[in-house]
């Protein structure tokens, strides 16, 4: 199957296009960009150097993927935005791609980006996370499959949201998000377990008890992060062992729950 070029559209020569795809009115598609099968890249969308694209991707109308990292220390180098299979990037969403050499902003499959939300330079995206109107990652975030980021939410650069996390509408993250927890607020707080996510997601039953368990541990008053460690270790689960990595394995420590 041939590519649908709209007239007006802007497609270099050097861009490599798979078969499938449709670039609409005004559209722009720059030097060494590759495209794989059955994109849809809307009118008055931009894709800019070194993007790289799987199939089924949908942007609308004035997106912008793999602009310039905004950060001051870049020099104009070679570094790329990758991009899976099924993503759907809404009106004015824009992606940046990595701040250093041969390094690449990444995110997998089946991730739906609502209008103006942006991802930094560097950041790490899982599969099938939802980010609503205006959400924004600083550079070198890394957000697990299946998080849910509200609008308005702010997360600071190089923090962890986990798998199956929810952060609430204008939230201000600025330490790592645990999995399957809701975290909200400015600043944010966990506020319990993500169990409408969880459910969704197709945990059992019994797979939920245990989370609800170790939610009671890691978060009772009084109780040391080492013992509580030590109390979830034991517990029979693949989830709570996620959970126990994350922990160990956070940099910026973790948002807590209030009292």
């Amino acid at each position: 199957m041939s590519n649908t070029v709209h007239p007006t559209a802007i497609v270099s020569p050097r861009a490599e296009l798979g078969s499938g795809n449709h670039i609409g009115a005004f559209a722009v598609i720059e030097d060494d960009v590759r495209l794989g099968n059955n994109n849809r890249i809307a009118g008055h969308v931009v894709v800019k150097r070194y993007t790289q694209m799987g199939n089924n991707n949908a942007a609308y109308e004035t997106a912008v993927l793999g602009g310039e990292p905004q950060d001051l220390k870049f020099k104009n180098m070679a570094s790329y935005l990758r991009i899976g299979d099924d993503n759907v990037f809404r009106e004015g969403v824009t992606v940046n791609r990595a701040s250093k050499p041969d390094a690449a902003t990444v995110l997998g499959d089946g991730n739906f980006l609502m209008c103006t939300a942006h991802i930094g330079h560097d950041c790490q995206v899982g599969n099938h996370v939802v980010m609503a109107p205006s959400a924004g990652l600083g550079g070198h975030v890394s957000v697990g499959d299946r998080a849910f980021i509200s609008g308005g939410v702010m997360v600071h650069q190089f923090t962890h949201i986990g798998t199956l996390a929810m952060v609430g509408g204008n939230a201000k993250i600025t330490q790592d998000v645990l999995p399957y927890m809701i975290a909200d607020g400015n600043p944010a707080e966990v506020r319990g377990l993500n169990v409408v996510g969880l459910k969704r997601a197709g945990l059992s039953r019994e797979d939920i008890a245990m989370l609800k368990d170790a939610y009671r541990i890691l978060f009772t008053r009084g109780r040391l992060l080492e013992d509580a460690l030590r109390e979830l270790t034991a517990i029979d689960s693949a989830h709570v062992a996620q959970l126990v990595g994350f922990i160990r394995n956070a940099k910026r420590s973790f948002h807590r729950a209030r009292d």
